[in-house]
């Protein structure tokens, strides 16, 4: 199946004109996930999954911040109770749901890449970033992103 990149979006109205997050979503000072908004799904997609990823941390894999499933076709925003209304999953701080940003003090900026997966199946469960690449890389349909930035 070849991939196209160019009907889903994402956007979040929490991310400012020059990327960055507000302290309101660092793990440490309020952990509240941004506000998101979908659009665009694809004809065929049977769910969306998202997963909020940080590359720039200093570990081999990066960090996983935030792995979402069970988001319905219709969604349009996922607010700040999207653990709630949705199947958070697995994230590098060994818990669930959203774990906001925290990168180490003075490592400069880190960027927060905030994947929408459109998918022509349901995830079963709640897998790691890892696992789910792995075992749905065949069922993306589309996907997308907007990254947000922050530093200490």
């Amino acid at each position: 199946m070849a991939l196209n990149i160019k009907d889903l979006t994402i956007s979040s109205t929490d991310i400012g004109a020059d990327g960055r997050l507000g302290d309101h979503h660092a793990k440490d000072r309020g952990n509240q996930p941004p506000a998101l908004q979908v659009s665009g799904v694809p004809d065929g997609t049977a769910e969306l999954a998202l997963i909020c990823h940080d590359p720039d941390a200093p570990l081999p894999r990066g960090f996983t911040h935030w792995t979402l499933f069970g988001i319905p076709t219709e969604t349009r925003d996922l607010g700040t109770d999207a653990d709630e209304r949705h199947r958070p999953g697995p994230n590098d701080f060994g818990g669930t749901g959203y774990g906001g940003p925290r990168p180490p003090a003075g490592h400069g900026p880190h960027h927060y890449y905030f994947w929408i997966y459109a998918l022509t199946r349901p995830v079963n469960g709640a897998p790691s970033r890892r696992e789910f690449l792995d075992q749905y890389a065949d069922a993306i349909l589309e996907q997308n992103r907007v990254v947000g930035i922050y530093e200490r």
